[in-house]
């Protein structure tokens, strides 16, 4: 099972991830959040390279 999440306190809101795939991420208040948990990877984890500050974890 894929578990992906946002630390919220690294999260500067740049939108990077959810550019990449915005399927499973989005924006709220400008802070990332995962739409729904993915059965399987497909752009999650270029998004997750694509965030400046490191914020997506994928396990």
């Amino acid at each position: 099972m894929i578990k992906i999440s946002i630390d919220k306190a690294k999260c500067i809101g740049c939108g990077a991830c959810e550019a990449v795939c915005d399927k499973t991420f989005g924006l709220k208040d400008n802070i990332a959040f995962v739409k729904q948990q993915p059965k399987a990877l497909t752009c999650e984890k270029e998004a997750s390279d694509s965030c400046p500050v490191n914020a997506i974890s994928i396990k």
